[in-house]
């Protein structure tokens, strides 16, 4: 299809650095995508987005669906005029969402039928029906519909599930390829849990097909931190070089780290967002929990290594306060800081690829990166 125009520029070991473009937008890898739902990443104008260095980001194909429509997205312009983002977009499947709901949802060779979880509307999602759906959406990289399973599962059921990936996957790319003419990229998902033979069948299969690139999904749905450790280190290196390599839905900085060592170019999680919700910040010492007492009266800035405007101009006293009288302000600080350190953390592994010392630069880290306070995580309000 080579619709993605995909550099590798540098390599150490089996982690990789280069440049990607597609319809003209262009980014560079390893490359962290912050998720944006329903079109909006949380707390986030396009603006903060910018100057926090994203160079792409992700939305969700099953919200989108749901409201405002795949037509209205359409009729608005598609996705990066509807959302004022010029940067490019990846639009994820569905696939997780219908695992999600899973004692809701019937699967069968067809699609995953269910209801939707605001109105009840019935709901058919077939290969065919995602390309269609992301074809209107018209993000620069869309994804086949896919079939995780949560763990733990019977063998059988996970070798089932891989199989119809297979077979939805080439569906989906019949599809695409019948109707979809703008240059929109489209990537293959490579499942079976925990499997690591499995797995390394679907990068056979996938990886042949001519997919602009391969994904691996189905990650953190109840497998061990060292099943999810083992399937990234030892999978990702099987992934054909020439196709960008998308791990899924991993979000900690130390996992990040692994799957670049392992080789990994593109990344999704919500962590960034959904931790400032909850007043936690990442930073280059640790995750910061400014809902704990002690930072209260704290003069210092959230990361002295950020260069973030949240880090330049605001304390961990004064954060700490917002937090504690639920000021919405709290959150789109920390939103700003979260997602501009990720963006740091990707942009120095790959920095640290092309001098090869990928593997030093993540001990070095690892080694930095301590809790800094433990403790209470939570709390209701104390101010009016």
């Amino acid at each position: 299809m080579a619709t993605i125009d995909f550099r590798i520029e540098a390599r150490d070991g089996n982690a990789r650095a280069g440049l990607a473009t597609v319809r003209g937008r262009t980014f560079q890898t390893p490359a962290f995508m912050p998720v944006g739902t329903a079109g909006s990443v949380k707390a986030l104008a396009p603006g903060d987005l910018d100057r926090a260095g994203v160079q792409i980001l992700l939305a969700n194909t099953y919200h989108l669906r749901l409201r405002p429509g795949p037509e209205r997205i359409r009729a608005l312009g598609g996705l990066h005029r509807f959302m004022g983002w010029e940067g490019a977009i990846l639009t994820d499947s569905g696939g997780y969402q219908v695992l999600s709901q899973a004692a809701r949802v019937r699967i069968d060779e067809e699609g995953a039928a269910f209801r939707s979880h605001l109105d009840g509307e019935p709901i058919l999602l077939t290969p065919e029906e995602v390309i269609r759906i992301q074809e209107a959406l018209d993000p620069d990289i869309a994804m086949v519909l896919d079939q995780p399973v949560a763990l733990p599962a019977a063998a059988r059921d996970i070798a089932a599930a891989a199989e119809r990936t297979i077979r939805w996957a080439e569906r989906a790319l019949a599809c695409h390829r019948a109707r979809v003419h703008s240059g929109q990229a489209l990537f293959g998902i490579v499942q079976g849990a925990a499997d690591l033979e499995t797995r390394a069948r679907q990068v056979e299969v996938l990886g042949s097909m001519g997919f602009d690139g391969l994904a691996l999904g189905g990650l953190a749905v109840g497998e061990s931190r060292e099943e999810t450790a083992a399937t990234v280190s030892q999978v990702l290196p099987r992934f054909p070089p020439q196709l960008l390599r998308y791990v899924m839905g991993i979000g900690y900085p130390e996992d990040l780290l692994l799957a670049i060592e392992s080789g990994g170019d593109l990344f999704d999680c919500v962590l960034p967002t959904r931790h400032a919700r909850t007043g936690q910040a990442f930073t280059s010492r640790g995750v910061v929990r400014l809902r704990h007492a002690a930072l209260r009266d704290s003069r210092e800035p959230l990361d002295a290594a950020c260069d973030c405007e949240t880090c330049a101009r605001f304390e961990r006293g004064y954060l700490a306060h917002l937090y504690r009288c639920d000021e919405m302000l709290g959150p789109i600080l920390v939103a700003r800081h979260n997602v501009r350190f990720y963006q740091r953390l990707v942009r120095a592994a790959g920095e640290a690829v092309r001098r090869g010392a990928s593997a030093a630069f993540r001990a070095e880290f690892l080694g930095a990166c301590q809790e800094e306070s433990p403790g209470d995580a939570g709390g209701a309000p104390t101010c009016e």
